[in-house]
Order: C-alpha cells, then sequence, then structure tokens
C-alpha cells in the first residue's frame, strides 16, 4: 500500500496540471470579488469567495487525468502489475486525490485571508456574527467542512465512470455537466413527481446542492426539500456507495 501510495503521489507532483490549478484558483476568486457587490463581502468570505464549483471542475479535470486516461492509456496495467492487491491501486488513487481536495480548500481559504486585506473586498471583521448565530470565521471553516464531504461525492462520481468508461474526455464531461445542471435536473425531477418526492428528493443529485444550501438555506431549502443534515447523510452515504460499486468494477475489470 505504501509503495501505491507513494507512486500516486510522485505521478501528481510531478504532472503540471496540480501546480497550474491553484494559480487558476486564485485568478477565479480575484475574478468573484470583483463581479460582486461590495456588500456581499461577509457571504464572499464564507464560500471562500465562491470556490465551491471551481475546485469541484479542478477535481473532476486532476482526477480524470489520474485514473480514466490510465484506463484509456493501458498504463493502469503496469500499476496493477506491481501492487500485491487491486484495492491497494484504488485506494491509493482515492487518498492522494482526497489529500489534493483538502489542499485546495485550505488554499482558498488562505487565499481568503489575504484578499479581504485587498481593495476588492470591503473591510470585515472575522469574528461578527454572521449565519447560523456564528462568527464569520466559523462559518467559513463549516462551509469548507462541508464543501469536503460535496466534492467527495463527485470524487466517487469520477472514480465510478472511470471504471466504467475508458474515455477521459466522456469523463470529464459528464461530471462537469453533473456539476453545473445536476441540481437544476434533480429540482425538474421533484417538480415533475410531486406525489414521489419524498423519495425523489433522496436522489443523488440533489446531494450536490449540500454546500450551496449551507451558505444560502433560505433560498435552497425549498428546492432540495431536504435539511442540511439529511443532504449531509446523503452525500456522504451516495459517495461511499459510488466508491464500493466504482471498486467492484475496477476488480472485475479485465486490462
Amino acid at each position: 500500500m505504501s509503495f501505491s501510495l507513494y507512486q500516486e503521489f510522485y505521478k501528481l507532483s510531478h504532472k503540471k496540471i496540480p501546480w497550474i490549478m491553484p494559480l487558476l484558483l486564485l485568478v477565479l476568486m480575484v475574478f468573484m470579488g470583483l463581479v460582486y457587490p461590495s456588500q456581499y463581502g461577509n457571504l464572499m468570505v464564507m464560500t471562500s469567495y465562491n470556490t465551491s464549483d471551481w475546485i469541484l471542475i479542478i477535481l473532476v479535470i486532476t482526477s480524470s487525468t489520474l485514473f480514466s486516461m490510465e484506463f484509456q492509456n493501458n498504463t493502469i496495467l503496469t500499476l496493477v502489475y506491481k501492487a500485491p492487491n487491486k484495492l491497494y491501486v484504488y485506494l491509493s488513487k482515492l487518498i492522494v486525490m482526497f489529500a489534493y481536495n483538502v489542499i485546495l480548500h485550505v488554499l482558498s481559504m488562505i487565499f481568503t485571508a489575504l484578499l479581504i486585506l485587498t481593495p476588492i473586498n470591503k473591510p470585515v471583521s472575522w469574528m461578527a456574527t454572521y449565519q447560523y448565530h456564528q462568527p464569520l470565521v466559523v462559518n467559513m471553516f463549516a462551509t469548507t467542512g462541508v464543501d469536503l464531504i460535496t466534492s467527495l461525492l463527485i470524487i466517487s462520481l469520477i472514480f465510478f465512470m472511470s471504471c466504467l468508461i475508458n474515455s477521459n474526455s466522456l469523463v470529464i464531461t459528464l461530471n462537469i455537466a453533473i456539476i453545473f445542471m445536476g441540481s437544476y435536473a434533480s429540482s425538474d425531477l421533484l417538480n415533475n413527481s410531486s406525489k414521489l418526492a419524498s423519495l425523489v428528493k433522496w436522489n443523488p443529485l440533489n446531494m450536490i446542492n449540500l454546500t450551496t444550501q449551507y451558505y444560502s438555506y433560505a433560498v435552497t431549502r425549498g428546492f432540495t426539500m431536504l435539511s442540511n443534515l439529511q443532504l449531509l447523510i446523503g452525500a456522504a452515504g451516495y459517495s461511499l456507495f459510488f466508491l464500493v460499486v466504482g471498486y467492484l468494477i475496477f476488480r472485475k475489470k479485465r486490462f
């Protein structure tokens, strides 16, 4: 397992994309700070300048190149051959991607702390009471923690699709479509299935709204029909489900 982890961390650290993406994230955060009016300063801090969707897209691109591209190019064969168990290969990729996910979120908070010192954001107080009767700094950490679960759900979908589909471009396209249109598709599904809403509201696409609902509860709650806790449990549950099913496909896959 340690050798598989070393290989994955080595590969990730020697690719250009993982190093470029944090810089792109900073540029996008600056852009969001310039686009949103100054009265949204507290919300920008709470959401780390609305980085949730951007981080998800970065994870889709990075994870796909780390996993599905290896299927497409058959380089996965070497990893499977050297590892004593396919589970080690699968888990090592998951651990590396989740670690990169955590790094991106930590960087987004650091960038936020720096950006509030610039003219693009009106002065804010870290200890000012904001949402959920909590200090703004607690709101930011809580939103980041919630978004780690949302992003884990996307990672699990990437792993599942990568094991199912041997096309890197298709995996990227499908997951980006889920990020941008998944919540709308879920909302339409709920509106058109009023009699089955109690069941349909638990669909996996609805769980992608977790982060958005956390920082805009009053607006989003009516669309999801689930509480924050229910979305959190659902997102964690589906993450585990897709990761397990993805591994079962990976284990049975013939290379």
